[in-house]
């Protein structure tokens, strides 16, 4: 259980490390586009019409991957942040009630991402973006929409990383600690 436990973990830091660089890759992408717009608007006077809906959804990228590295690095706006540090079987149970929360949360929006009316792909959320373009930028709306269930899949896989480390007792932030060293 214990190398499971490492093991998940060690593969959550490292897509957490990935979220955490595509988020600020997607922030420089956003800054860079509303930038661009301002210059060209106000000393060009002739502000390109892609640069807004390219900040926008490049703001969603950021959004979703940062409030999935929040997660994993328990950085999210939590009601009860102490409940995170208790160890033993007291905090097992808390780690699994607030794991179920989760699950009660990211699995429909996961599962509908996916599939739609009558459990058909085809009518699933990224299904329909395939088919759609953005309306300035010449692209599929699925490049954008992708955000949600793939933040959503990654905040789920910190979930068992954390459960399972937790289960183990082990830490994940001691187990970040070791692997940089």
């Amino acid at each position: 259980m214990r190398a499971l436990a490492l093991g998940l973990d060690r593969v959550s830091m490292t897509l957490n490390r990935v979220a955490l660089w595509g988020a600020v890759l997607a922030v420089l992408v956003m800054v860079f586009a509303a930038s661009w717009q301002v210059f060209a608007r106000y000393l060009l006077d002739a502000p390109p019409i892609w640069t807004e809906e390219l900040a926008r959804r490049a703001m969603v990228w950021a959004g979703m991957l940062g409030a999935s590295a929040a997660f994993r690095l328990k950085a999210d706006p939590t009601l009860f942040p102490a409940m995170q540090n208790v160890k033993g079987t007291f905090g097992t149970v808390l780690s699994i009630i607030r794991g179920v929360g989760v699950l009660l949360f990211a699995a429909p929006v996961i599962w509908y991402s996916l599939f739609g009316a009558n459990n058909s792909i085809a009518y699933g959320f990224l299904a329909r973006s395939l088919g759609r373009q953005a309306e300035l930028i010449p692209f599929s709306m699925i490049w954008f929409t992708s955000a949600v269930p793939v933040a959503f899949a990654l905040i789920v896989l910190h979930v068992f990383a954390g459960i399972l480390m937790q289960i183990s007792g082990l830490n994940q932030t001691e187990n970040l600690a070791t692997e940089d060293n």
